[in-house]
């Protein structure tokens, strides 16, 4: 059976590809070898998610006196949180099911592999093969977790972020090296489980994609919540023979051991195109990524390729829009490249942490003269109100145009804060039009005003 539209991987890049391919009067299939959605909504963004939802729940269960409540010895039962962890993954997989019935996509379970431009041979589970040909395939397989080689992954001892999610008991002691977005939210929740939780950083400070004054606010809080951080640090080698594992770490100041009882590597992502055929159709690639140009199009003809297999960030929004960008540029349609200098990022520990555009140094190395504007929550009715004091949102400004280069936050609630940045930027809206929008009282959010009036000079609540 012929398709227009292949698309490999039904991941958030994947299945949005799919079905705006049939929106747009496309005669598509999908191929899934693992399960519809995915790595992110079976291992990665929605489970985490609920992961760090029982954590926080688990947390004001814990604080509930601080606002008038009394809960005598709150428990968290461990396997129970990883179950409903287990239990939305799976809920989220199956309305990917709905969804491809509802838009008449015939979803294809196996491994897929081209054959040709055109052409796509998958194996089933039972080894069986089947040749698909369609006019355009879209390439989403994803990514999976880095290994290094003094980090080899046991998924007993030394565990990826997978086997993190589903470990059979709760571990006394972890030691998370690296500290992104993954290393950071599995550091929160099992230090807030109650699990004695070590960070070790390579580099001089944690999250260090961040602004600089973001990753000093988090280890301050991370450190208050108990977690201990070494930054500048790197580890050399891991003993797996004992009862857990011994870790020698070369720090600045030379090399220490740390022991724990298991240890997640969190070292970043590496692109699925091993084995997909790529190298006998000649598909450019280049640093273990594969080369696309502005709307997804590979060097071979039909070919497209979206998501964390494709230089752009690895993250489930960026995987959507450029799918949903690649099957519109199939169905002929005029189509906006992506601004990768305007994509959020969020981290979801506590506080959690939400950031777009230039960072202030990235600010000032491109030449700009900067104005910055940074509001502390602590000066918020609301967050007071909240008991979520911690954090600041920070803002930079082009001085001589007023141009929004970027906002940086720190907080409760901020991921869902960040949008209005984004939207902002998008619509290149300057300081003065963003401190003439009203914003409502009392909201967290109306601290991005206030961050904005403090870099122009006219805060009046701080």
């Amino acid at each position: 059976m012929g398709y227009d539209v292949i698309v490999l991987g039904s991941g958030p890049g994947g299945y949005p590809a799919a079905i705006r391919a049939s929106q747009l009067g496309k005669k598509v299939a999908i191929v899934e070898r693992e399960s519809l959605g995915g790595i992110c909504l079976n291992w990665g963004c929605i489970p985490t998610k609920a992961l760090l939802k029982s954590a926080q729940v688990y947390e004001y269960a814990k604080h509930a006196a601080d606002y008038g409540i009394k809960i005598d010895n709150p428990m968290a039962e461990f396997e129970a949180v990883i179950k409903r962890s287990r239990g939305v993954a799976d809920k989220m997989s199956k309305g990917i099911a709905f969804l491809m019935k509802k838009n008449k996509i015939d979803v294809i379970m196996g491994t897929g592999k081209l054959v040709a431009a055109n052409k796509l041979e998958v194996t089933a589970a039972d080894g069986s093969k089947q040749v698909h040909e369609a006019t355009n395939i879209i390439i989403a397989t994803g990514g999976r977790a880095r290994q290094l080689p003094t980090l080899p992954i046991d998924g007993e001892k030394i565990v990826e972020y997978r086997k993190a999610m589903v470990l059979p008991k709760q571990p006394k002691s972890m030691i998370v090296c690296g500290s992104g977005a993954i290393g950071s939210e599995f550091a929160y929740f099992y230090n807030s489980m109650g699990t004695k939780v070590t960070i070790v950083e390579f580099m001089p400070r944690i999250v260090p994609v961040e602004d600089e004054d973001i990753s000093k606010e988090l280890e301050k809080q991370f450190k208050k919540q108990g977690i201990d951080i070494m930054t500048n640090s790197e580890v050399l080698k891991v003993d797996t023979s004992g009862a857990g594992v011994k870790a020698t770490v070369k720090t600045a100041t030379g090399e220490v051991t740390l022991e724990a009882d298991i240890l997640l590597s969190a070292v970043g992502v590496v692109a699925n195109i091993e084995n997909i055929g790529l190298e006998a159709l000649g598909v450019k690639t280049d640093k273990g990524k594969i080369i696309v140009d502005a709307y997804g199009q590979t060097n071979v003809p039909g070919l497209y390729a979206i998501g964390d297999c494709t230089p752009g960030q690895a993250l489930a929004h960026v995987a959507g829009k450029e799918g949903i960008n690649a099957a519109e540029h199939i169905a002929g349609h005029k189509v906006t490249p992506l601004d990768y200098n305007n994509i959020p990022g969020c981290t979801y520990c506590t506080p959690e942490i939400a950031s777009v555009g230039y960072t202030e140094k990235a600010a000032k190395e491109a030449g700009y003269e900067i104005k910055v504007g940074k509001f502390p929550f602590v000066a918020s009715g609301k967050a007071t109100a909240g008991g979520a004091t911690e954090g600041f949102v920070k803002v930079i400004f082009d001085a001589k145009y007023g141009e929004f280069l970027g906002c940086h936050m720190i907080g409760a609630n901020v991921t869902e804060m960040v949008a209005e940045a984004v939207v902002a930027r998008k619509l290149e809206t300057t300081a003065h039009e963003l401190l003439n929008a009203v914003h409502p009282h009392p909201t967290m959010s109306e601290a991005l005003k206030e961050a904005v009036a403090v870099a122009y000079g006219e805060a009046t609540d701080i």
